[in-house]
């Protein structure tokens, strides 16, 4: 809206005001800058009450003291009602001191009645600023309500994975047992081809029933509920290591962590993180033996834990899109595996408040970061090597 003037704009106004000398003096101005004007009087709490809740003002005009009230208190009333309707003092004197108060508790602008000429200007001013909050509020429940939409498709996407999963084990276990069984019985009473078809058979089952299996896994971690509690980080490694034993000795990894702190989350599903990222740092090792190297630091509000190691690593391209479940780098001769273990640590971290991404390192490997907040009040223990 021009702030110079209201050519043709409609206003309707409630004047808090006494004298009807104010009242006329006021129109008149306005509706000689072009405004058009019409307008109710409350001269009391209980008229201004009544009129405010029974029709819809685009702007309040109100005198800062009348014989039975202040105008100001009409702002009390507004914020107490949830009314956004924009209220002007306009009165024949106010001090800087207190105009400078009335603006703070919610009045758009101070007009003195002896400077009515830019009183248009500030109408002006509050009509656009009260557009731009309903166009601000209008935007927030849209998106509000995507979000909830979001939520709601997220959680049924969720739902529907875990039924599906779940209700194709059964059938695909009769296909997996029944062409295991064909094999058996008839491997080389076919021709050289036949035998290949039950082979591709027996291993299309056999993988199917992994990615099934792992289908379930991550929707169990995206729909079970997370129950944190006060623990020692230390021991959810030492879990994860102890559930990672034989994969250890038989690579012959060596796993270090120190200065490990105390923190709250969900220790069933932390200790999953820890045993992902572990497990993956053995499996994709060089011709070194795997060492991997787990530490701990505190920025701000948050934990900031790094699991690092010696072993292939990753191409900065692939640095995103190896937390897309399902999504491999290598080939399944090259490394077993379906690719879902970093999809899975990363809900774990997101559902905890915290982030996972991969980071650059001087040495061959990779390094893995993700944080968890410290509220409540967290401290550091004391490190371990293993």
């Amino acid at each position: 809206m021009d702030s110079a003037g209201g050519t043709g704009v409609k206003l309707r106004l409630l004047l808090v005001e006494d004298n009807p000398a104010d009242v006329e003096l006021i129109l008149a101005t306005l509706r000689k800058d072009g405004f058009d004007v019409s307008g109710d009087v409350a001269q009391n709490v209980d008229e201004f009450t009544a009129r405010v809740h029974e029709t819809n003002y685009d702007l309040i005009l109100a005198d800062y003291n009348l014989p039975q009230w202040k105008g100001t208190e009409a702002l009390d009333i507004l914020c107490r009602d949830n009314l956004d309707v924009p209220l002007i003092l306009v009165t024949g004197y106010l001090g800087e001191e207190k105009a400078v108060e009335y603006i703070k508790q919610g009045a758009a602008d101070c007009v003195l009645k002896d400077r009515l000429a830019r009183l248009s200007s500030s109408v002006c001013t509050a009509l656009e600023e009260k557009r731009l909050r309903a166009q601000r509020r209008q935007s927030e429940e849209a998106l509000a309500q995507k979000v909830a939409e979001l939520a709601r498709s997220n959680a049924e996407l969720e739902q529907f994975a875990y039924v599906a999963s779940h209700d194709l084990q059964e059938p695909l276990r009769m296909i997996a047992n029944y062409t295991q069984l064909l094999a058996d019985r008839y491997r080389g009473k076919l021709d050289e081809q036949g035998d290949k078809y039950i082979n591709y058979a027996v291993d299309g089952a056999v993988r199917m029933q992994a990615l099934i299996q792992d289908l379930l896994k991550f929707s169990r971690v995206t729909t079970a509920q997370i129950e944190p509690r006060t623990i020692d980080s230390r021991a959810i490694v030492e879990q994860a290591m102890k559930n990672l034993q034989a994969a250890v000795k038989e690579s012959g990894a060596i796993v270090n962590w120190n200065g490990l702190p105390t923190i709250v989350a969900d220790p069933s599903q932390l200790t999953q993180v820890f045993q992902n990222l572990i497990a993956n740092a053995i499996k994709f090792h060089g011709a070194e033996k795997p060492v991997v190297q787990i530490a701990a630091e505190r920025k701000e509000h948050e934990w900031v834990f790094a699991v690092s190691d010696n072993g292939i690593g990753i191409p900065v391209e692939s640095w995103q899109e190896i937390f897309v479940i399902f999504r491999r780098l290598h080939t399944r001769t090259e490394y077993a595996g379906n690719g879902i273990g970093l999809s899975i640590c990363k809900k774990i971290i997101e559902r905890h408040g915290g982030k996972i991404w991969i980071e650059a390192q001087t040495q061959p490997g990779s390094c893995f970061k993700f944080t968890l907040p410290t509220e409540p009040p967290v401290k550091a223990t004391d490190g371990v090597r293993a």
